[in-house]
Protein backbone atom coordinates (compact mmCIF):
# COMPACT_ATOMS: atom_id res chain seq x y z
CA UNK A 1 0.00 0.00 0.00
CA UNK A 2 0.92 3.41 -1.01
CA UNK A 3 1.48 5.52 1.96
CA UNK A 4 0.56 9.55 1.85
CA UNK A 5 -0.03 11.61 4.18
CA UNK A 6 -2.89 14.57 3.13
CA UNK A 7 -3.66 16.22 6.03
CA UNK A 8 -6.85 18.21 5.52
CA UNK A 9 -8.53 20.90 7.96
CA UNK A 10 -12.62 20.78 8.33
CA UNK A 11 -12.02 23.27 10.47
CA UNK A 12 -9.67 25.88 11.83
CA UNK A 13 -9.11 23.40 15.03
CA UNK A 14 -8.86 20.40 13.93
CA UNK A 15 -6.00 18.55 11.17
CA UNK A 16 -6.93 14.84 9.80
CA UNK A 17 -4.29 12.68 8.01
CA UNK A 18 -5.38 10.52 5.20
CA UNK A 19 -2.41 7.61 4.94
CA UNK A 20 -4.14 5.35 2.70
CA UNK A 21 -6.00 4.64 -0.55
CA UNK A 22 -8.98 3.80 1.58
CA UNK A 23 -8.64 7.36 3.66
CA UNK A 24 -8.73 9.31 0.52
CA UNK A 25 -11.29 7.30 -1.53
CA UNK A 26 -13.25 7.93 1.63
CA UNK A 27 -12.45 11.94 2.12
CA UNK A 28 -13.58 12.83 -1.88
CA UNK A 29 -17.20 13.59 -0.78
CA UNK A 30 -16.26 15.27 1.70
CA UNK A 31 -13.22 17.50 -0.46
CA UNK A 32 -15.77 18.13 -3.14
CA UNK A 33 -19.13 19.00 -1.34
CA UNK A 34 -21.15 16.05 -2.71
CA UNK A 35 -20.06 12.18 -4.78
CA UNK A 36 -18.38 13.23 -8.04
CA UNK A 37 -20.19 10.47 -10.54
CA UNK A 38 -18.80 10.49 -13.86
CA UNK A 39 -15.74 12.70 -13.19
CA UNK A 40 -12.72 13.54 -13.23
CA UNK A 41 -11.02 14.72 -9.79
CA UNK A 42 -7.75 16.55 -9.38
CA UNK A 43 -6.52 17.19 -6.09
CA UNK A 44 -3.18 19.55 -5.82
CA UNK A 45 -0.80 18.44 -3.15
CA UNK A 46 1.49 21.31 -0.75
CA UNK A 47 4.60 20.44 0.95
CA UNK A 48 6.27 17.65 2.68
CA UNK A 49 3.13 16.35 4.31
CA UNK A 50 0.81 16.77 1.40
CA UNK A 51 -1.48 19.64 2.38
CA UNK A 52 -4.64 19.62 0.35
CA UNK A 53 -5.05 22.72 -2.17
CA UNK A 54 -6.93 23.62 -5.78
CA UNK A 55 -8.41 21.05 -6.76
CA UNK A 56 -10.95 20.50 -10.26
CA UNK A 57 -13.79 18.66 -11.44
CA UNK A 58 -14.50 17.34 -14.94
CA UNK A 59 -17.26 14.80 -16.71
CA UNK A 60 -15.26 11.82 -18.26
CA UNK A 61 -15.17 12.47 -22.19
CA UNK A 62 -16.96 9.43 -23.57
CA UNK A 63 -14.57 9.06 -26.41
CA UNK A 64 -11.25 8.06 -25.65
CA UNK A 65 -9.76 10.01 -28.13
CA UNK A 66 -10.17 12.98 -25.86
CA UNK A 67 -8.35 11.68 -22.86
CA UNK A 68 -4.94 12.69 -24.58
CA UNK A 69 -5.93 16.31 -25.20
CA UNK A 70 -8.28 16.58 -21.69
CA UNK A 71 -5.18 15.29 -19.65
CA UNK A 72 -3.11 17.78 -20.83
CA UNK A 73 -5.25 20.99 -20.61
CA UNK A 74 -6.35 19.63 -16.95
CA UNK A 75 -3.05 18.95 -15.50
CA UNK A 76 -2.02 22.82 -17.24
CA UNK A 77 -4.74 23.69 -15.61
CA UNK A 78 -4.69 22.65 -12.00
CA UNK A 79 -0.78 23.65 -11.68
CA UNK A 80 -0.74 26.89 -13.33
CA UNK A 81 -4.20 27.88 -10.92
CA UNK A 82 -2.23 26.72 -7.78
CA UNK A 83 0.76 29.01 -8.98
CA UNK A 84 -1.69 31.99 -9.28
CA UNK A 85 -3.66 30.96 -5.74
CA UNK A 86 -0.59 30.22 -3.57
CA UNK A 87 2.33 28.00 -4.84
CA UNK A 88 3.44 25.28 -7.87
CA UNK A 89 1.92 22.04 -6.29
CA UNK A 90 4.84 19.22 -5.18
CA UNK A 91 2.43 16.14 -5.58
CA UNK A 92 -1.58 15.69 -7.25
CA UNK A 93 -4.00 13.11 -6.71
CA UNK A 94 -6.10 12.01 -9.27
CA UNK A 95 -9.50 10.31 -8.74
CA UNK A 96 -11.85 8.60 -11.68
CA UNK A 97 -15.18 8.60 -10.46
CA UNK A 98 -17.81 6.39 -12.81
CA UNK A 99 -20.12 3.34 -12.13
CA UNK A 100 -20.32 0.48 -14.80
CA UNK A 101 -22.10 0.64 -17.83
CA UNK A 102 -24.95 -1.42 -19.12
CA UNK A 103 -23.21 -4.96 -18.84
CA UNK A 104 -20.26 -4.29 -17.47
CA UNK A 105 -18.65 -4.90 -14.35
CA UNK A 106 -17.17 -1.95 -12.01
CA UNK A 107 -13.36 -4.08 -12.69
CA UNK A 108 -14.38 -3.78 -16.40
CA UNK A 109 -15.01 -0.21 -15.90
CA UNK A 110 -11.80 0.35 -14.04
CA UNK A 111 -9.92 -1.60 -16.37
CA UNK A 112 -11.54 0.74 -19.02
CA UNK A 113 -10.73 3.73 -17.66
CA UNK A 114 -7.02 2.40 -16.69
CA UNK A 115 -5.45 4.28 -19.93
CA UNK A 116 -7.37 7.92 -18.91
CA UNK A 117 -5.03 7.17 -15.51
CA UNK A 118 -2.24 6.47 -17.15
CA UNK A 119 -2.91 9.85 -19.55
CA UNK A 120 -3.44 11.90 -16.54
CA UNK A 121 0.08 10.77 -15.12
CA UNK A 122 1.73 11.10 -18.12
CA UNK A 123 0.54 14.75 -18.55
CA UNK A 124 1.05 15.49 -14.58
CA UNK A 125 4.77 14.43 -14.68
CA UNK A 126 5.41 16.21 -17.90
CA UNK A 127 4.96 19.41 -15.90
CA UNK A 128 7.58 17.82 -13.11
CA UNK A 129 4.78 17.31 -10.45
CA UNK A 130 4.29 13.69 -9.77
CA UNK A 131 0.97 11.81 -9.08
CA UNK A 132 1.29 10.40 -5.72
CA UNK A 133 -2.43 7.99 -6.07
CA UNK A 134 -4.68 8.03 -8.83
CA UNK A 135 -7.60 5.46 -7.55
CA UNK A 136 -11.09 4.87 -9.71
CA UNK A 137 -14.33 4.79 -7.64
CA UNK A 138 -17.19 2.43 -9.40
CA UNK A 139 -20.04 0.90 -7.99
CA UNK A 140 -18.91 1.20 -4.12
CA UNK A 141 -16.01 0.33 -5.02
CA UNK A 142 -12.18 1.68 -5.19
CA UNK A 143 -9.01 0.72 -6.95
CA UNK A 144 -5.45 2.19 -7.10
CA UNK A 145 -3.97 2.12 -10.44
CA UNK A 146 -0.02 3.40 -8.53
CA UNK A 147 -0.25 0.41 -5.75
CA UNK A 148 0.96 -3.16 -7.22
CA UNK A 149 0.51 -5.09 -3.79
CA UNK A 150 -2.42 -7.19 -4.24
CA UNK A 151 -2.70 -8.16 -0.55
CA UNK A 152 -4.09 -4.32 -0.26
CA UNK A 153 -5.37 -3.31 -3.83
CA UNK A 154 -6.89 -6.75 -4.82
CA UNK A 155 -7.87 -7.41 -8.55
CA UNK A 156 -11.63 -7.09 -7.26
CA UNK A 157 -11.24 -3.69 -5.45
CA UNK A 158 -11.81 -2.83 -1.94
CA UNK A 159 -15.28 -1.55 -1.24
CA UNK A 160 -16.01 1.89 0.24
CA UNK A 161 -16.40 2.47 4.11
CA UNK A 162 -19.78 3.13 4.92
CA UNK A 163 -21.06 6.57 5.21
CA UNK A 164 -20.63 8.06 8.24
CA UNK A 165 -18.56 5.45 9.93
CA UNK A 166 -14.94 7.01 9.27
CA UNK A 167 -12.72 8.96 11.42
CA UNK A 168 -13.06 11.99 8.40
CA UNK A 169 -16.95 11.55 8.46
CA UNK A 170 -17.10 12.13 12.35
CA UNK A 171 -14.39 15.44 11.67
CA UNK A 172 -16.54 16.63 8.63
CA UNK A 173 -19.76 16.51 10.40
CA UNK A 174 -18.04 17.93 13.96
CA UNK A 175 -17.40 20.70 11.53
CA UNK A 176 -20.70 21.30 9.82
CA UNK A 177 -19.51 20.10 6.50
CA UNK A 178 -22.28 18.19 4.54
CA UNK A 179 -22.46 16.03 1.80
CA UNK A 180 -25.61 17.04 -0.15
CA UNK A 181 -25.70 13.44 -2.53
CA UNK A 182 -24.13 12.81 -5.58
CA UNK A 183 -23.35 15.59 -8.62
CA UNK A 184 -26.35 13.89 -10.74
CA UNK A 185 -28.51 14.77 -7.79
CA UNK A 186 -27.41 18.46 -7.73
CA UNK A 187 -27.50 18.67 -11.63
CA UNK A 188 -30.97 17.53 -11.73
CA UNK A 189 -32.39 20.86 -9.72
CA UNK A 190 -30.44 22.83 -12.62
CA UNK A 191 -31.73 21.12 -15.97
CA UNK A 192 -34.80 21.87 -17.90
CA UNK A 193 -37.87 20.39 -17.28
CA UNK A 194 -39.52 17.47 -19.16
CA UNK A 195 -42.84 16.06 -20.99
CA UNK A 196 -45.85 19.22 -21.22
CA UNK A 197 -44.26 21.54 -19.25
CA UNK A 198 -41.20 21.55 -21.69
CA UNK A 199 -43.56 22.56 -24.43
CA UNK A 200 -45.63 24.99 -22.65
CA UNK A 201 -42.78 26.62 -21.67
CA UNK A 202 -40.88 26.69 -25.28
CA UNK A 203 -43.85 28.35 -26.57
CA UNK A 204 -43.93 31.07 -24.34
CA UNK A 205 -40.17 31.44 -24.62
CA UNK A 206 -41.08 31.68 -28.47
CA UNK A 207 -43.60 34.18 -28.33
CA UNK A 208 -41.53 36.38 -25.30
CA UNK A 209 -38.44 36.36 -28.38
CA UNK A 210 -40.78 37.54 -30.76
CA UNK A 211 -42.07 40.38 -28.68
CA UNK A 212 -38.76 41.22 -26.97
CA UNK A 213 -36.07 40.96 -28.72
CA UNK A 214 -36.36 43.58 -31.48
CA UNK A 215 -37.05 46.20 -28.37
CA UNK A 216 -34.20 44.92 -26.47
CA UNK A 217 -31.95 45.28 -29.93
CA UNK A 218 -33.28 49.06 -30.26
CA UNK A 219 -31.59 51.70 -27.94
CA UNK A 220 -34.34 53.42 -26.41
CA UNK A 221 -36.34 49.96 -25.66
CA UNK A 222 -33.62 48.07 -24.15
CA UNK A 223 -33.77 50.29 -21.34
CA UNK A 224 -37.43 49.57 -20.36
CA UNK A 225 -36.69 46.02 -21.00
CA UNK A 226 -34.68 45.93 -18.84
CA UNK A 227 -36.32 47.76 -15.81
CA UNK A 228 -39.30 45.22 -16.45
CA UNK A 229 -37.29 42.01 -16.13
CA UNK A 230 -35.41 43.25 -12.73
CA UNK A 231 -39.40 44.67 -11.59
CA UNK A 232 -40.78 41.21 -12.63
CA UNK A 233 -37.36 39.44 -10.88
CA UNK A 234 -38.28 41.03 -7.97
CA UNK A 235 -41.91 40.39 -7.93
CA UNK A 236 -41.33 36.89 -8.11
CA UNK A 237 -38.16 36.73 -5.74
CA UNK A 238 -40.76 38.29 -3.77
CA UNK A 239 -43.53 35.58 -3.98
CA UNK A 240 -41.23 32.56 -3.77
CA UNK A 241 -40.42 34.39 -0.39
CA UNK A 242 -43.53 34.71 0.63
CA UNK A 243 -44.40 30.81 0.08
CA UNK A 244 -44.79 27.93 2.93
CA UNK A 245 -41.93 26.01 3.90
CA UNK A 246 -42.48 22.47 2.50
CA UNK A 247 -40.00 19.14 2.61
CA UNK A 248 -37.19 19.94 0.55
CA UNK A 249 -37.75 17.25 -2.21
CA UNK A 250 -41.24 19.57 -2.48
CA UNK A 251 -39.11 22.49 -2.84
CA UNK A 252 -38.41 22.77 -6.35
CA UNK A 253 -41.76 21.78 -7.89
CA UNK A 254 -43.56 24.04 -5.15
CA UNK A 255 -41.37 26.96 -6.90
CA UNK A 256 -42.13 25.56 -10.36
CA UNK A 257 -45.92 25.81 -9.42
CA UNK A 258 -45.47 29.74 -8.54
CA UNK A 259 -43.96 30.79 -11.70
CA UNK A 260 -45.97 31.10 -14.77
CA UNK A 261 -44.91 29.98 -18.15
CA UNK A 262 -44.85 33.59 -20.03
CA UNK A 263 -43.34 35.00 -16.80
CA UNK A 264 -40.57 32.95 -16.43
CA UNK A 265 -39.83 33.34 -20.09
CA UNK A 266 -39.76 37.41 -20.24
CA UNK A 267 -37.08 37.10 -17.36
CA UNK A 268 -35.01 34.54 -19.53
CA UNK A 269 -35.37 36.65 -22.05
CA UNK A 270 -34.63 39.87 -20.23
CA UNK A 271 -31.20 38.48 -18.75
CA UNK A 272 -29.65 38.03 -22.26
CA UNK A 273 -28.79 41.48 -21.84
CA UNK A 274 -25.73 41.74 -20.00
CA UNK A 275 -26.23 44.53 -18.12
CA UNK A 276 -29.86 43.34 -16.88
CA UNK A 277 -27.91 40.62 -16.07
CA UNK A 278 -25.28 42.23 -14.29
CA UNK A 279 -27.85 44.32 -12.05
CA UNK A 280 -29.11 41.05 -10.81
CA UNK A 281 -26.03 39.99 -9.67
CA UNK A 282 -26.64 42.21 -6.94
CA UNK A 283 -29.28 40.01 -5.19
CA UNK A 284 -26.17 38.25 -3.51
CA UNK A 285 -26.74 38.61 0.48
CA UNK A 286 -29.05 37.96 3.42
CA UNK A 287 -32.89 36.86 2.61
CA UNK A 288 -32.48 38.12 -0.75
CA UNK A 289 -30.15 35.73 -1.87
CA UNK A 290 -32.06 33.07 -1.01
CA UNK A 291 -34.96 33.90 -2.98
CA UNK A 292 -32.66 34.89 -5.84
CA UNK A 293 -31.28 31.25 -6.16
CA UNK A 294 -34.30 29.79 -6.34
CA UNK A 295 -35.42 32.07 -8.90
CA UNK A 296 -32.42 31.26 -10.69
CA UNK A 297 -32.55 27.53 -10.33
CA UNK A 298 -36.44 27.76 -11.86
CA UNK A 299 -35.25 29.97 -14.60
CA UNK A 300 -32.57 27.26 -14.81
CA UNK A 301 -35.45 24.10 -15.31
CA UNK A 302 -37.61 26.64 -17.86
CA UNK A 303 -34.02 26.76 -20.48
CA UNK A 304 -35.87 23.69 -22.39
CA UNK A 305 -35.93 22.76 -26.27
CA UNK A 306 -33.61 25.77 -28.10
CA UNK A 307 -33.34 27.50 -25.26
CA UNK A 308 -30.96 25.42 -23.69
CA UNK A 309 -28.42 27.73 -24.43
CA UNK A 310 -30.32 30.76 -22.65
CA UNK A 311 -29.41 28.72 -19.48
CA UNK A 312 -26.09 29.78 -19.20
CA UNK A 313 -27.29 33.66 -17.42
CA UNK A 314 -29.94 32.23 -15.28
CA UNK A 315 -27.24 29.27 -14.26
CA UNK A 316 -24.00 32.01 -13.68
CA UNK A 317 -26.57 33.93 -11.57
CA UNK A 318 -27.33 30.74 -9.57
CA UNK A 319 -23.81 29.88 -9.33
CA UNK A 320 -22.48 33.61 -8.37
CA UNK A 321 -25.47 33.69 -4.85
CA UNK A 322 -23.98 30.05 -3.76
CA UNK A 323 -20.52 31.05 -4.01
CA UNK A 324 -21.40 34.63 -2.55
CA UNK A 325 -23.20 32.65 0.59
CA UNK A 326 -20.06 30.19 1.29
CA UNK A 327 -21.75 27.56 -0.89
CA UNK A 328 -18.42 26.59 -2.71
CA UNK A 329 -19.95 22.96 -3.87
CA UNK A 330 -23.13 24.22 -5.24
CA UNK A 331 -21.14 27.21 -7.49
CA UNK A 332 -19.23 24.72 -8.79
CA UNK A 333 -22.08 22.69 -10.42
CA UNK A 334 -23.74 25.45 -11.47
CA UNK A 335 -20.94 27.45 -12.73
CA UNK A 336 -20.00 23.95 -14.63
CA UNK A 337 -23.69 23.57 -16.36
CA UNK A 338 -23.50 26.92 -17.24
CA UNK A 339 -20.29 26.53 -18.90
CA UNK A 340 -21.56 23.36 -20.80
CA UNK A 341 -24.70 25.58 -22.43
CA UNK A 342 -22.48 27.80 -23.50
CA UNK A 343 -18.50 27.29 -23.20
CA UNK A 344 -17.69 31.25 -23.96
CA UNK A 345 -19.95 32.80 -21.71
CA UNK A 346 -16.95 34.87 -19.60
CA UNK A 347 -18.80 35.86 -16.53
CA UNK A 348 -19.02 32.21 -16.14
CA UNK A 349 -15.62 31.59 -16.79
CA UNK A 350 -14.36 34.05 -14.03
CA UNK A 351 -16.80 32.78 -11.53
CA UNK A 352 -15.36 29.14 -12.32
CA UNK A 353 -11.91 29.83 -12.32
CA UNK A 354 -12.14 32.00 -9.35
CA UNK A 355 -14.18 29.53 -6.91
CA UNK A 356 -11.65 26.61 -7.94
CA UNK A 357 -8.55 29.19 -6.87
CA UNK A 358 -10.57 29.88 -3.63
CA UNK A 359 -10.54 33.30 -3.95
CA UNK A 360 -12.34 35.40 -2.12
CA UNK A 361 -15.74 36.41 -3.33
CA UNK A 362 -16.19 39.62 -1.34
CA UNK A 363 -14.11 41.64 -4.22
CA UNK A 364 -16.69 40.71 -6.26
CA UNK A 365 -19.46 41.92 -3.92
CA UNK A 366 -18.05 45.04 -3.47
CA UNK A 367 -17.82 46.27 -6.61
CA UNK A 368 -21.57 45.55 -6.94
CA UNK A 369 -22.36 46.59 -4.28
CA UNK A 370 -20.62 50.42 -5.38
CA UNK A 371 -22.55 49.74 -8.25
CA UNK A 372 -26.14 49.88 -6.22
CA UNK A 373 -24.78 52.85 -4.66
CA UNK A 374 -24.23 54.82 -7.52
CA UNK A 375 -27.37 54.31 -9.21
CA UNK A 376 -29.16 55.47 -6.09
CA UNK A 377 -27.33 58.38 -5.94
CA UNK A 378 -28.98 61.22 -7.89
CA UNK A 379 -27.22 63.14 -10.51
CA UNK A 380 -23.85 60.80 -10.43
CA UNK A 381 -23.23 59.12 -13.44
CA UNK A 382 -24.48 55.46 -14.17
CA UNK A 383 -27.13 56.44 -11.12
CA UNK A 384 -30.52 56.97 -11.01
CA UNK A 385 -31.29 60.18 -12.49
CA UNK A 386 -28.00 60.52 -14.39
CA UNK A 387 -26.61 59.59 -17.66
CA UNK A 388 -25.92 55.59 -17.63
CA UNK A 389 -21.58 55.64 -17.99
CA UNK A 390 -22.32 51.91 -18.86
CA UNK A 391 -24.89 52.16 -21.66
CA UNK A 392 -21.76 52.49 -24.20
CA UNK A 393 -20.51 49.43 -23.13
CA UNK A 394 -23.22 46.77 -22.17
CA UNK A 395 -23.45 43.97 -25.04
CA UNK A 396 -27.06 43.37 -26.59
CA UNK A 397 -28.92 40.37 -26.18
CA UNK A 398 -28.81 37.11 -27.64
CA UNK A 399 -31.41 36.45 -30.44
CA UNK A 400 -34.23 33.67 -29.54
CA UNK A 401 -34.20 31.02 -31.81
CA UNK A 402 -35.45 31.61 -35.11
CA UNK A 403 -35.05 35.25 -34.26
CA UNK A 404 -34.68 37.08 -37.74
CA UNK A 405 -32.79 39.86 -35.86
CA UNK A 406 -29.15 39.77 -35.49
CA UNK A 407 -27.76 40.86 -32.32
CA UNK A 408 -23.90 40.65 -30.07
CA UNK A 409 -24.68 37.28 -27.91
CA UNK A 410 -25.05 38.75 -23.72
CA UNK A 411 -21.41 37.80 -22.56
CA UNK A 412 -19.46 39.51 -19.35
CA UNK A 413 -16.76 40.93 -20.11
CA UNK A 414 -13.09 41.17 -18.20
CA UNK A 415 -9.68 40.35 -17.19
CA UNK A 416 -9.22 36.81 -16.75
CA UNK A 417 -6.87 37.77 -13.82
CA UNK A 418 -10.05 37.30 -11.77
CA UNK A 419 -14.05 38.65 -11.45
CA UNK A 420 -12.54 42.26 -9.57
CA UNK A 421 -13.31 43.61 -12.77
CA UNK A 422 -16.70 45.10 -12.80
CA UNK A 423 -19.12 43.08 -14.90
CA UNK A 424 -20.66 44.30 -17.93
CA UNK A 425 -17.51 46.10 -18.54
CA UNK A 426 -15.89 46.73 -22.08
CA UNK A 427 -15.55 48.54 -25.05
CA UNK A 428 -18.02 50.09 -26.82
CA UNK A 429 -16.30 49.40 -30.28
CA UNK A 430 -16.64 45.92 -29.67
CA UNK A 431 -20.15 46.33 -29.00
CA UNK A 432 -20.21 47.70 -32.54
CA UNK A 433 -18.14 45.04 -33.90
CA UNK A 434 -20.20 42.36 -32.78
CA UNK A 435 -23.33 43.46 -33.80
CA UNK A 436 -22.19 43.80 -37.26
CA UNK A 437 -20.95 40.11 -37.61
CA UNK A 438 -23.79 39.44 -36.14
CA UNK A 439 -25.38 41.05 -38.91
CA UNK A 440 -23.52 39.61 -41.06
CA UNK A 441 -24.38 36.14 -39.94
CA UNK A 442 -28.40 36.36 -40.29
CA UNK A 443 -31.24 34.76 -39.46
CA UNK A 444 -31.26 31.96 -36.80
CA UNK A 445 -27.33 32.29 -36.04
CA UNK A 446 -26.55 31.44 -32.38
CA UNK A 447 -23.82 33.74 -31.85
Amino acid sequence: MNKHHEPTRPSGQQQITLRSPAELADALPYLMGFHPDDSIVMVALHGGRGRFGGRLRLGIPASPQEWAPIADQLATCLVAGSERREARPDAIVVFLCQDPAEGESAHQAMERLRPLAQRLRTACGALDVPVLEALCISDGRYWSYCCPDERCCPPEGNPLALPGTTVMAAAAAYAGIQVRGSLRDMEKRLSPLGSVAAEEQERALHSAGAALVPEMLDVGGRGEVAARTLALARELMERLGRAPAVAPAEADPRDDRLIEADQAAAVILGLQDRETRDRAAEWMEGREAETALRLWRALARRCVGPYRDHSAAPLTLAGWVSWSTGDEAGARVALGLALRADPGYTFAQLLHQACNQGLDPETLRRCLREEGRLRAVPGVPGACGGPDRRSTAAGAPRPAPGSTSGGARGRSAGSPSGPAVRPGQAASRRRARDGRRQGRRGAGSSR
